[in-house]
């Protein structure tokens, strides 16, 4: 890991961890560790070498102009530290892309690095493709490994038994190092899962403010979400096919007795949404 800067003694810090790709249906994870970077002013006090954990051919490096002069931008995961009064503790934010590569080594990095900063409590977002109305509030599954965390924060005590992500991978480490781990996963509507989905981020940045206690900045989350919702709705209007589905999952969602409208029936999509992936076999 290449360190940026030297970490001051910090107040009770929470890690948030997000990863474009494989763990980011319409961006909606990582566009909330973006959100809460800029309203905090973070400023990046570390990162991975890509060498160790990136293949260029899949995450190509890019090409930018500063200043009027043309540099190449590697892409990798950043580590950045805000220090937000209201929040009443500092954050390490973490946010990049899913390595391609060496998994164990990345895992034991970050895990090493959020120890020595003494963090406490770390949330992982993620988001993924459901059978969801994007006319209805955004389901959002969020769960823990050990059951006294699942009563403090009002959890749901996670079962899952199938292919992961490295958000998968990070959380059990955390949980075997001792570190509170927590995972929210919002349901992103399979229809309209194109980024950036402002509506799954406000779900997202909701439970987040639970868990911590505090109010989170939303920025123009609410009023993105707003114009999205009115965006699908116009696609549904144009397709009698769409709409008739929006119609039958409303009902679905509506009815509360329903198992659609369950939170163990939101595990099992997810459970769907991974086995239908094909991760890399050597990257698990």
């Amino acid at each position: 890991m290449i360190e940026l800067e030297q970490l001051p003694l910090l107040r009770d810090p929470v890690m948030i961890v997000a990863f474009e790709g494989w763990n980011d249906a319409g961006e909606a994870a990582s566009d909330v560790v973006e959100q809460l970077a800029g309203a905090w002013e973070a400023q990046p006090v570390a990162a991975f070498d890509p060498e160790d954990y990136y293949d260029f051919q899949v995450n190509r490096p890019r090409a930018v102009l500063e200043d009027g002069r043309r540099r190449v931008q590697w892409r990798t995961t950043r580590i950045l530290l805000a220090r937000p009064d209201a929040l009443g503790r500092d954050a390490i934010l973490v946010s990049g892309v899913e390595p391609s590569f060496h998994w164990r080594g990345f895992t034991i990095e970050l895990m090493q690095y959020a120890q020595e900063a003494g963090v406490t409590l770390v949330v992982f977002l993620g988001a993924l493709m459901a059978d969801v109305a994007h006319t209805r509030p955004i389901p959002v599954t969020a769960t823990a490994e050990d059951d006294q965390t699942v009563h403090r924060y009002d959890l749901e005590r996670s079962s899952y038994e199938g292919p992961t992500g490295i958000i998968g991978v990070l959380a059990d480490a955390a949980h075997q190092a001792g570190i509170t781990a927590i995972s929210c996963w919002g349901a992103v509507p399979h229809y309209a899962g194109h980024p950036p989905s402002p509506k799954a981020s406000l779900a997202l940045l909701d439970r987040l403010e639970r868990i911590l206690g505090h109010p989170l900045p939303k920025g123009t989350l609410a009023e993105d979400a707003t114009a999205w919702q009115r965006g699908v709705d116009e696609l549904a209007r144009t397709d009698d096919e769409v709409a008739d589905y929006v119609e039958a999952l409303e009902q679905a969602q509506d009815t509360a007795e329903l198992p659609e409208a369950s939170g163990d029936a939101i595990a099992r999509e997810f459970e769907r949404y991974l086995r239908g992936q094909n991760p890399n076999p050597g990257s698990a």
